[in-house]
């Protein structure tokens, strides 16, 4: 044991030993080829896990082309109130601020999906009466192809204006419409720009 501790050669970095008898310079016995080795398998899965992202980003950009979908539209401002008709029909958001992959027809007031994929659609209602005691009396429904998915409505007269909103996520095949409608016998008044709208957009696409 004093030959050990009278040592004064380079001492020898072998096994992880912390009971080295060489305590004076424990940082040497203690794993320094280990943590080494460990360094370099750490860096070399960083470097495995960059290389998988990135092969993951180029794959998301084959399979949707690059597409971006996403549109934003509302109806412009109005004296008059919209409705009431003798059948349901679509809100005709004429004013449209986004429309990337021109999936939406303002002339119809129509989404027509691009490509099949999830989307998500949000619709939002404002209506107000020009007298206290008007009856406020409306009913927007969102339709995907034709079938009800989510509705807003409002019959009272005791609010001189109200507001709502919907928002949906939809599985929905390539060519698939979607639109907002009011029903029959119901109105929409008072209109402000930016209150009415209508939005939507692909959350991620769905492989055929």
């Amino acid at each position: 044991m004093q030959q050990e501790v009278a040592w004064e050669g380079e001492l020898p970095c072998t096994k992880w030993d912390c009971e080295c008898a060489f305590k004076r310079q424990r940082g040497c016995c203690c794993a320094g080829p280990e943590l080494q080795e460990m360094e370099d398998q750490i860096f070399g899965r960083v470097m495995d896990l960059s290389m998988s992202v990135s092969q993951l980003g180029d794959h998301i950009l084959e399979v949707t082309g690059g597409m971006r979908i996403a549109f934003t539209a509302y109806l412009s401002p109005r004296t008059n109130c919209f409705g009431p008709f003798t059948r349901n029909r679509p809100i005709p958001y004429d004013v449209i601020s986004l429309n990337h992959g021109s999936g939406f027809n303002s002339a119809l007031g129509t989404f027509t999906a691009p490509r099949s994929g999830m989307y998500s659609f949000s619709y939002s209602v404002y209506s107000k009466m020009s007298m206290a005691g008007d009856r406020m009396y409306y009913k927007v429904q969102l339709m995907q192809n034709r079938e009800v998915v989510a509705s807003t409505w409002e019959d009272n007269r005791e609010d001189s204006e109200d507001s709502s909103s919907q928002t949906v996520l939809l599985s929905w095949q390539q060519g698939g419409q979607v639109y907002v409608e009011l029903m029959s016998g119901r109105q929409l008044c008072g209109n402000i720009q930016g209150l009415n709208t209508f939005s939507g957009s692909l959350v991620y696409p769905l492989m055929a």
